[in-house]
């Protein structure tokens, strides 16, 4: 294992680069010139378009004009209106979106309550934020209601309630209180927290037998003095303390014995159609009467720096991962190799014109990452060839560019896995699932999952430095991951392979003296609504 220090406020972490035989290799772009792409161009922006002229009888009217998220080019193209690009610029971006979502459009006031969850450079106004999303959210929105999930999660803006996030996760889901997955995770939320209330009554009730012990030797003492001397002793404020730290805890016990009796019990239905079941592979992205859709990748391996120092894992890390998904599992795979900025964002923008709604894409990037303050929130950032080292961030990409450019693209399920120092800064949603390591998933599962919009990240590590080498020639990140992708045999959803590897990861990073512990979580700004990526073995032909 090889130890690098890196400029202050970097990380280091395991690259990925080209294989020359099966995958298109794109290489880093020249500086650009007049009339080529600018970086500016790429930036996501929050775009106002001019209203449009539509015809009513013999009526000519300009309609509203439009808010939507797209590039800075796209919307000077379209005539739009935006500010360029500031992520620091709370009341800008309200600008655009507040008139939409206060006439009642339910995109618009799940964007005004990201926006407000954000804060982009003042404290976040979490209670605004759940508002908005309630609004959307009582129409039955997806995203909403998934997004109040995980207010409700977190304790944000609203009340700590994990029964209440779960089953918002589960109206966003589609699923029916009755269903086999619901049930069992509500009757594990149920159990758990029934446990954490058994504990908290138990507590309070001896707090409460011992304060009431005190106070009645207190006043034993003061009534054994005279009448005269009863009135001015200090007993008094002791005992008027001990009444109201008794009524607060008694107030307190019967809010957890009122909360224990209102939980519902579920009866976890029995039976379940395990996926050992279903054929192992599929043919043509179907399965069991299933369809996939198409799957893409574009694997981004940032090894040979120009300004600060390269890293030694990517070329064999990227060889694996390119000859897995390619042949294994059907994937149409680019490769990005020592990429700078505007290669980066390009190449993610240009899938808008081929993506489809039904189709599947994978962003696997390897490279340096790195971490600064924004505003009152932390930032984080994945680094071209060509970024400079710290302060100077011209050249970085940040965490929020790549959530905007997800959020546009018409793919139904999209997972980022990024093996990188600060990776779990593109998100900082709770790592909520349905279902734990211990369960198997069903048929049931990917039916429910299947039409819902996913936003994914599995990362290497949450916010902090991860190893570069220690595996026999991988990242400890990559080989678990590439290891588990090779070695399976049948349909494998995000979740189970985010718990097949992250035991392993941790384990390996130990053995050479580091923390590491990978993160799976939902991207919630880019508009996940708590669907699932699969990866499915093709058909052996």
């Amino acid at each position: 294992m090889k130890t690098r220090p890196l400029p202050k406020m970097m990380g280091r972490f395991a690259a990925l680069v080209v294989p020359s035989l099966f995958v298109i290799a794109a290489a880093a772009a020249p500086t650009p010139t007049k009339g080529m792409v600018k970086r500016a161009d790429l930036e996501i922006v929050d775009c106002l378009l001019p209203g449009q002229v539509r015809q009513l009888g013999n009526s000519s009217f300009l309609s509203q004009r439009r808010p939507i998220r797209t590039t800075a080019s796209e919307c000077s193209i379209r005539g739009g209106e935006y500010v360029a690009y500031d992520r620091a610029d709370l009341q800008s971006a309200l600008r655009i979106w507040m008139q939409a979502a206060e006439s009642g459009d339910l995109e618009a006031q799940t964007n005004v309550g990201e926006i407000y969850e954000r804060g982009m450079g003042v404290t976040p106004d979490y209670e605004a934020a759940a508002k908005w999303y309630q609004k959307a959210a009582d129409k039955n929105y997806a995203r909403a209601l998934f997004n109040l999930g995980t207010m409700y999660e977190q304790g944000l803006g609203v009340p700590q309630d994990g029964l209440k996030a779960l089953n918002l996760y589960r109206q966003a889901w589609g699923v029916p209180e009755d269903s086999i997955i619901f049930a069992s995770a509500a009757q594990r939320e149920q159990d758990e927290l029934r446990k954490q209330l058994d504990t908290a009554i138990a507590e309070k009730d001896a707090q409460l037998n011992l304060l009431q012990k005190q106070l009645k030797d207190l006043q034993q003492q003061l009534a054994k003095k005279p009448a005269v001397e009863q009135a001015a002793d200090s007993g008094n404020k002791e005992i008027e303390a001990l009444k109201r730290w008794i009524e607060q805890l008694e107030s307190e016990r019967r809010k957890s014995t009122e909360r224990l009796a209102s939980i519902p019990k579920t009866r976890t239905p029995q039976g379940t159609t395990e996926l050992a079941q279903l054929p192992p592979t599929a043919d043509e992205r179907t399965l069991a009467g299933m369809n996939f859709g198409r799957y893409y990748a574009i694997v981004i391996g940032n090894q040979n720096y120009q300004s600060i120092e390269s890293l030694a894992t990517p070329r064999y890390d990227a060889a694996r991962a390119a000859r897995i998904l390619a042949d294994r599992y059907g994937f149409t795979v680019s490769i990005l190799e020592d990429a700078n900025d505007i290669t980066m964002l390009k190449a993610i923008n240009d899938l808008n014109s081929v993506l489809k709604p039904d189709d599947n894409l994978l962003i696997y990037y390897a490279g340096h990452g790195a971490r600064l303050q924004s505003g009152k929130s932390e930032a984080g950032y994945w680094l071209p060839v060509n970024a400079d080292a710290p302060p100077k961030d011209t050249f970085w990409v940040p965490n929020e560019q790549i959530t905007g450019h997800l959020g546009r693209l018409p793919a139904k399920r999209v997972l980022v896995v990024a093996d990188s120092c600060y990776a779990g800064l593109l998100s900082t949603d709770p790592s909520y699932l349905f279902l734990n390591d211990k369960v198997t998933y069903s048929k049931d599962y990917i039916k429910f999952k299947l039409p819902k919009r996913a936003r994914l990240l599995l990362s290497s590590g949450g916010d902090r430095p991860v190893l570069d080498e220690g595996s026999g020639g991988n990242s400890v990140f990559a080989r678990a991951f590439l290891d588990e992708l090779e070695n399976n045999q049948g349909i494998l959803s995000s979740p189970e392979l985010f718990s097949r590897i992250r035991k392993r990861v941790e384990i390996a990073a130990q053995k050479n003296k580091f923390v590491q512990t990978p993160e799976f979580k939902s991207i919630k700004g880019a508009g996940h609504e708590v669907g699932d990526f699969f990866f499915v073995p093709r058909a052996k032909t």
